[in-house]
């Protein structure tokens, strides 16, 4: 008898009944056929095809039943990721859920016998955080991606940050409140009793026309001033008698401001620091003996961590990760490139090293930076152009 025709009742009939689960001692993993019953699953035992996969697999069982285990693997974990995310959940609510599926992998076709030691394998691996409850087992997933770490740190790197800018204006303000306040404390006035020598004499007020109260306040802030005008030129004079050293000038706002901004550029760092056409040591020890600490110039940089280098001795090219990478310092002179901090991207001119700190002081060479000079770079943050 021949198959049933598309859309006739017998077909209809077949699709209507192989909907939703059947029992799972009825499924062949290796066919990945479900049969409805006993008899379909006898039938489907004794043909060909069956046959046929049963001798592949007996060829390497053991290499079937890793690939079913990554793939039960893989598809649990993604299920718990999407749906459940970093949540603390029962497994045998992600696993009801991910056999609902009715193409998924059986459990009994993987390494593992149950769910309990499923549970367990992912915790002993570090997939996920599992704990025993009288209730059963939990499990929460640890997201290691690598895009959501660097996220996270990027956002606390982003809260430390502005913590720090609202702390540096908080002083910055204090400074200059204290500084308007030095020196102009006002003198207490001292009250004293009103009294006339003479009892019959008239007590009159010769006011000009005119007058008020600000140009009292004036003249007394113009007296006040012509004091501290005064106490200053006799400490400066006692200074100078004394043989003491002139004190330095107090550093105004604007000042103080600009060293926040270059502090700030000091400190605006990345995890990166590749760029094209800089001169770099290998150092990674898998390549020691003909590549090891041979240089190389960038030419290519892929995804910001990694980078194309061609070999200066021998010409050949390589594809490295920046660990297995380091910056080269030249002489006195060299044209150098800042990788890392606020004046990434310039070129400069390398002026001094000093190796105790393992910085070097450069000029910048490019840019509308161009002829200030930088203090304190460290080493890993510049290296020589090509």
């Amino acid at each position: 008898m021949g198959k049933s025709d598309f859309l006739s009742p017998k077909a209809i009939s077949n699709h209507i009944k192989s909907k939703g689960l059947q029992k799972l001692r009825w499924y062949c993993q290796m066919c990945q056929k479900q049969c409805r019953d006993e008899n379909g699953f006898k039938c489907h035992c004794m043909s060909q095809s069956h046959q046929r996969q049963l001798l592949l697999a007996a060829e390497n069982p053991q290499q079937f039943m890793d690939y079913f285990s990554e793939e039960f693997r893989r598809d649990f974990l993604e299920l718990l990721r999407r749906r459940f995310g970093t949540r603390r959940v029962h497994n045998n609510v992600v696993y009801n859920e991910y056999i609902s599926h009715r193409e998924h992998i059986h459990m009994n076709a993987t390494q593992w016998e149950t769910l309990t030691d499923f549970t367990k394998w992912l915790g002993r691996e570090g997939l996920c955080r599992v704990d025993e409850t009288p209730k059963g087992w939990y499990i929460q997933y640890i997201n290691r991606d690598p895009e959501t770490i660097h996220r996270q740190q990027e956002q606390k790197g982003k809260k430390k940050q502005d913590l720090d800018d609202e702390e540096k204006t908080s002083k910055l303000l204090e400074q200059q409140v204290r500084r308007c306040l030095e020196g102009k404390e006002l003198e207490m006035p001292v009250y004293t009793e009103l009294s006339r020598e003479n009892k019959d004499e008239k007590v009159t007020f010769k006011l000009k026309k005119g007058a008020s109260t600000s140009v009292a306040a004036s003249s007394q802030t113009s007296v006040l001033a012509l004091k501290m005008v005064e106490g200053a030129v006799k400490r400066t004079g006692a200074a100078h008698c004394s043989g003491q050293p002139k004190k330095k000038m107090k550093k105004s706002a604007l000042d103080e401001i600009m060293e926040l901004e270059e502090e700030k550029k000091r400190t605006s760092r990345t995890d990166y620091w590749l760029q094209r056409d800089i001169i770099v040591k290998i150092v990674t020890k898998k390549l020691e003996g003909k590549y090891h600490k041979k240089k190389a110039v960038v030419k290519e940089v892929i995804d910001k961590y990694a980078a194309i280098v061609k070999v200066i001795d021998s010409g050949d090219k390589l594809k490295l990760d920046q660990t297995h990478l380091e910056t080269v310092i030249p002489a006195p002179g060299k044209k150098v490139l800042v990788l890392n901090g606020g004046y990434r991207g310039n070129e400069a001119i390398l002026e001094s090293i000093n190796e105790k700190r393992f910085s070097v002081t450069i000029t910048i060479n490019s840019g509308p930076l161009k002829g200030r000079r930088v203090e304190d770079i460290q080493y890993e943050d510049v290296s020589k152009l090509a």
